[in-house]
């Protein structure tokens, strides 16, 4: 059967429209549990860079605001859409977001809409597309009351962040809808930080230091990479001030052996290896074979060396080195909730049943790791998580079942002190969210049976 005119599949039709390419990137969020990372790139090969802009912040933003789009809708419809509707509710979301929060002429919006709802198959749809839309623009925007509503989060995330940080819950949902700043890291083997500040103001690019993080440079607005002096050769990269920290956590010095597990996409590793030249061997090891390809292509870039192993790391019996490791970095895997700036699908794509599945998979890893660490080496633990259960919860009962691991104190002057490790909670105009703890393994002769 052929498709409807104007379908993206429709044969000998124009390319097919922004709002229909949106509505299909929102239906694999929503309904396939998709990434934006994953299924937005192939919509935008064949656009300009004025139409990859605008469906990038379509589809960012409506995830953004998901929650509280999604409030406002339910208020204006009386009846709910039926299932095989769907894609006219994503159409009518993204509508409700370019009128609250883009610069979008609301009459363009209505038309855009109308016509999108036409071009998806939906003609009988159009009137109702035209009338809540119209309806939104005349009324504007309802004011909800439930926090979860207005800072648009899912209730169990919102429910989560009260009752782990009772404090900051309203901030940290509010610098979730921020716009993420864009923090580089200088390659301090090629130049200063200063050196790299003078560079950026020359090529007319405001920057100032980061806090926190000695290499650390936080731009006042994106660029893409290739504008940056010196990316090409290795000058500078890109990543966020909390990721940075863990480099002075590791205490490196001349001679260590260091595996770095769960290392894709390799901005560890190579911070790591330009904070430390002179180390005996780094081991990135990653379960991903794709995600490692992006470590070995920013190896390349930086002119870096690693040893890069496609393998397990609870399997670390089958691939590790057993003279051991005398540091070990395992940025574990996560909910990721504290980088739901970055990656507002996030909202959409985690449950609250993924939290204890992820505690055990990263008390698993602990545990796998641990006895490849050299007596007298130091493991840094690190989520990208804001919740304790994968963060604290899981160093104590790390350090309960584990007579030869000490707790570091860390003297930082960054984040919150747990009793297990610090927590950086995301700051509007700050580091992401991030946790850290480190452990040591009591001297002695050998490293454990494995």
């Amino acid at each position: 059967m052929t498709p409807p005119k104007g379908t993206p599949n429709g044969p000998g039709t124009r390319k097919p429209g922004l709002h229909g390419r949106a509505v299909r990137v929102l239906s694999q969020v929503v309904e396939q549990g998709r990434s934006l990372n994953q299924c937005l790139p192939p919509q935008l090969i064949d656009l300009t860079p004025a139409e990859r802009g605008r469906l990038q912040d379509w589809c960012f933003g409506t995830c953004r605001w998901w929650y509280r789009l999604n409030h406002e809708l339910d208020s204006r419809l009386e009846r709910p859409l039926r299932r095989s509707d769907m894609p006219v509710k994503y159409l009518l979301l993204l509508g409700l977001y370019q009128l609250r929060y883009s610069k979008t002429p609301p009459h363009a919006v209505l038309n855009e809409c109308v016509e999108g709802c036409r071009d998806l198959g939906f003609k009988p749809l159009t009137g109702l597309v035209n009338g809540v839309l119209r309806k939104a623009q005349r009324e504007g925007e309802p004011e909800p009351t439930d926090p979860a509503v207005i800072h648009s989060h899912p209730a169990w995330i919102a429910d989560k962040l009260k009752g782990n940080w009772a404090e900051q819950w309203i901030a940290v949902m509010a610098a979730n809808n921020q716009h993420p700043p864009f923090t580089l890291r200088v390659n301090l083997r090629q130049g200063s930080r200063e050196g790299y500040l003078q560079e950026l103001t020359d090529a007319g690019l405001e920057a100032e230091s980061c806090q926190f993080a000695p290499a650390g440079i936080r731009l006042r607005k994106a660029v893409p990479v290739e504008q940056l002096p010196g990316f090409a050769d290795g000058a500078v990269s890109v990543q966020d001030e909390a990721a940075q920290l863990c480099v002075g956590l590791l205490e490196l010095a001349p001679g260590q052996r260091v595996l770095d597990a769960c290392a894709a996409p390799g901005g560890k590793t190579a911070a790591i290896l330009e904070a430390e030249p002179a180390l005996e061997r780094l081991t990135a090891v990653d379960s991903d074979a794709d995600r490692l390809e992006r470590v070995r292509e920013n190896l390349h870039r930086l002119v870096l060396d690693a040893e890069v192993v496609c393998a397990d790391a609870a399997a670390a019996a089958e691939w590790a080195d057993p003279e051991g490791y005398d540091r070990i970095l395992l940025d574990a895997p996560c909910s990721a909730t504290g980088v739901i700036r970055r990656h507002p699908d996030i909202k959409l794509l985690r449950r609250e049943t993924d939290i204890a599945p992820l505690a055990t998979l990263q008390l698993s890893l602990l545990k796998a790791l641990w006895p490849f660490l050299k007596p007298g080496g130091r493991l840094v633990y690190a989520t990208c998580s804001v919740f304790p259960q994968e963060n604290s919860r899981i160093v104590s009962r790390f350090l309960n079942a584990t007579a030869d691991a000490q707790l570091v104190p860390l003297a930082v002057d960054w984040g919150l002190d747990t009793g297990y490790g610090r927590q950086l909670l995301p700051q509007a105009e700050g580091a992401d969210g991030f946790f850290y703890a480190c452990l040591n393994k009591a001297p002695g002769q050998l490293i454990a049976d494995h």
